[in-house]
């Protein structure tokens, strides 16, 4: 008898162990249990080098390697097309190097952002503006600090809280950050490329 089943696979999977077997880069399905845990358990390949690498693979080499397992299995590949391993030695957690890494972007981030809005409010005169509006409604000279260079600060925080969604681990909503977005764009693009490289590497395709 016949059993269907039913592949999807991660475009990419991080691992530690060298030998992956199907289960850590698919999810797979099948109304057999024994099938399903007998496709779960087969290995899919073994790494041979002890260094951080990427390795590409295609689904049909994970079909042709479930049909030799069981040649009276169906495969249907609800997934990739292609995917990626990537493989990271096992190494204990460096916290110190990684808070490190952290306040010294955050330093960065800050400061850039800083120096941003401070060439922004200088080119466009912002307190100059303030000041003839000040001067305007109240019919009298600012004395550098009022109502408005405080709010505009205190809205100015708040605003990039709001646009961010983001606030310590704090989140306004369920929706991805603007951030989560464009690092999820950008690893999708990795991958493409990645996969789209291997592919022409393999057909001859100078592309230098």
């Amino acid at each position: 008898m016949n059993h269907t089943v039913y592949l999807k696979l991660s475009q990419i999977t991080e691992l530690t162990h060298k030998d992956v077997v199907l289960k850590d880069v698919a999810q797979v399905y099948c109304d057999d249990q024994n099938v399903m845990n007998k496709c779960n358990s087969m290995k899919v390949m073994t790494v041979k080098v002890d260094a951080k690498r990427r390795y590409i693979m295609s689904a049909l080499d994970v079909i042709n390697k479930l049909k030799q397992l069981d040649s009276t299995i169906d495969v249907n590949n609800v997934g990739e097309t292609d995917f990626i391993i990537a493989y990271k030695p096992p190494s204990p957690p460096a916290y110190i190097w990684q808070w490190t890494k952290t306040v010294f972007v955050c330093l960065v981030c800050f400061s850039g952002a800083a120096f941003a809005i401070m060439t922004f409010n200088n080119d466009a005169s912002v307190l100059d503006v303030f000041k003839e509006l000040y001067r305007l409604i109240m019919g009298q000279e600012s004395d550098g600090l009022t109502i408005l260079e405080t709010s505009y600060s205190v809205g100015l925080a708040l605003g990039i809280i709001v646009f961010f969604n983001h606030f310590a681990k704090l989140k306004l909503n369920t929706d991805p950050t603007p951030l989560e977005v464009e690092m999820r764009l950008y690893e999708d693009n990795i991958n493409k490329t990645l996969i789209q490289n291997d592919g022409r590497k393999e057909s001859g395709v100078d592309v230098s």
